[in-house]
């Protein structure tokens, strides 16, 4: 079945995550097919890296679920700055509120822990934490604003304070309501430590956003031809979307990957280098 291209979706940033992700995640290896031309480390630091995000997805999933059933006088008070951080032991926090006037107004702190019991909790983080997160949530969001037309599908941000206290800021096409699993477009922002300015910007946006019906599960392949190694954003899709799909692949000029569930080991990334006299054009 061919992608469909997108370019009449309402655009809205989410606040919420609306991806049914499992989980429970197992832990992923990486097996390889591909020649010396396939650049390994580079693929298993986005793999990582998207292991993580989607784990914060899940977070944001189950306490959004959560948010919904307090009161709505409280649930009115909220903005689109929501996030996600992990503290020192590990253990995943839930923030939403509102920035508005230079400051963070925190409505709803949760935490998760490993076994996935979500709590309450009546502590703040502290208050400069909070605005510089808020304000990077914000600066990245203007800036994707002014890069995708009007119409584009909803996006879905995610945040990570560094050591120095920078932050790194992705955002990606959200599971879009009517049932669309898109791809085609990855803002990835490096920001300073106020939250205001963009210090690395290396986003990868293909010409349209084109995305597949998750109903019926079935193969699929990511059109990424143009470039030689899997985006990051498309790695995030095919570790987001495992469970929704029998396969998917994501062709690149020179590879294809994908993942396979082993019954030990969980999902496992398979890169495999392709036979130049043999191009796969599945769509």
């Amino acid at each position: 079945m061919k992608t469909k291209s997108l370019s009449m979706f309402p655009f809205k940033l989410a606040w919420i995550s609306l991806i049914a992700s499992v989980f429970a995640f197992n832990s992923f290896g990486q097996k390889s097919k591909a020649g010396p031309s396939f650049d390994t480390a580079d693929f298993s630091k986005k793999a990582e890296l998207v292991d993580w995000l989607v784990r914060y997805d899940v977070v944001a999933w189950k306490t959004t679920d959560i948010v919904m059933t307090e009161a709505k006088s409280e649930v009115a008070r909220l903005g689109a700055e929501w996030f996600c951080f992990q503290d020192r032991d590990n253990i995943w926090h839930a923030i939403y509120g509102k920035y508005w006037d230079g400051r963070y107004d925190l409505v709803f702190h949760y935490t998760m822990d490993s076994t996935g019991k979500i709590s309450k909790l009546n502590t703040n983080p502290d208050q400069a934490f909070l605005n510089s997160h808020a304000q990077a949530l914000i600066t990245a969001r203007s800036k994707l604003m002014t890069i995708i037309p009007s119409g584009s599908p909803r996006f879905n941000p995610y945040i990570r304070q560094n050591t120095d206290k920078t932050f790194d800021v992705w955002m990606f096409p959200a599971f879009q309501t009517n049932g669309m699993a898109v791809y085609g477009g990855e803002a990835v922002y490096h920001i300073d430590a106020t939250g205001k300015n963009i210090l690395a910007d290396t986003s990868y946006f293909q010409p349209s956003f084109r995305g597949f019906e998750t109903d019926p599960p079935r193969e699929i392949w990511l059109n990424y031809r143009e470039v030689e190694k899997p985006t990051l954003g498309s790695v995030f899709f095919v570790w987001y979307y495992k469970t929704y799909f029998t396969k998917i692949y994501i062709d690149n000029s020179n590879s294809t990957s994908t993942v396979i569930k082993d019954e030990k080991t969980g999902y496992i990334w398979v890169n495999i280098e392709k036979d130049p006299k043999k191009q796969n054009n599945p769509n």
